[in-house]
């Protein structure tokens, strides 16, 4: 990791304080500022869209407004992906862009101060941390915490632009 992204992530980790959403991938908990989350639902049939990549799933129609769904599990490299009562889909509102996310399962919505977070070990250089604003420690807990911002970069974003388009 470079020394810039080594700063850059212990800056966001002292500014991270406060409420954050958590959600369940594979075997890891999650957790994304609370002010980015728009509503959470049940995970339904999406519209597929040709020559997209394999995490967007499609769009789906809410209220009227086309929504791009993005599979966190394929994103992230999981493995297998299975969709059941517990899959939901966290509806995201990313500067004015609404975008939808498909996680295992949300938890709860839990206040962190800036004691709990820590940055994320220099020594994980095998993974991009550019998304990742730090770890969360809450009683036996660790949160990954997530800049939902950072990881729909403005490449991705200006794809999901064309896709519901």
């Amino acid at each position: 990791m470079s020394t810039d992204t080594a700063t850059s992530n212990a800056l966001k980790a002292k500014s991270a304080e406060g409420e954050y959403l958590t959600f369940v991938l594979g075997a890891e908990e999650y957790g994304l500022e609370i002010l980015k989350v728009q509503e959470i639902r049940g995970y339904d049939a999406v519209t597929q869209i040709a020559n997209t990549p394999e995490f967007i799933k499609g769009v789906v129609n809410l209220r009227g407004k086309i929504v791009p769904i993005v599979d966190l599990r394929i994103k992230f490299n999981l493995g297998k992906v299975e969709y059941n009562e517990l899959t939901v889909v966290i509806i995201l509102n990313l500067h004015g862009r609404v975008v939808g996310v498909v996680v295992d399962g949300v938890s709860d919505v839990i206040a962190l101060k800036d004691e709990q977070i820590r940055d994320v070990p220099s020594l994980v250089t095998s993974i991009d941390t550019k998304y990742i604003v730090g770890l969360a420690t809450l009683e036996q807990r660790m949160l990954i915490l997530v800049d939902i911002e950072q990881l729909m970069s403005s490449q991705e974003m200006a794809l999901m632009d064309a896709v519901a388009a």
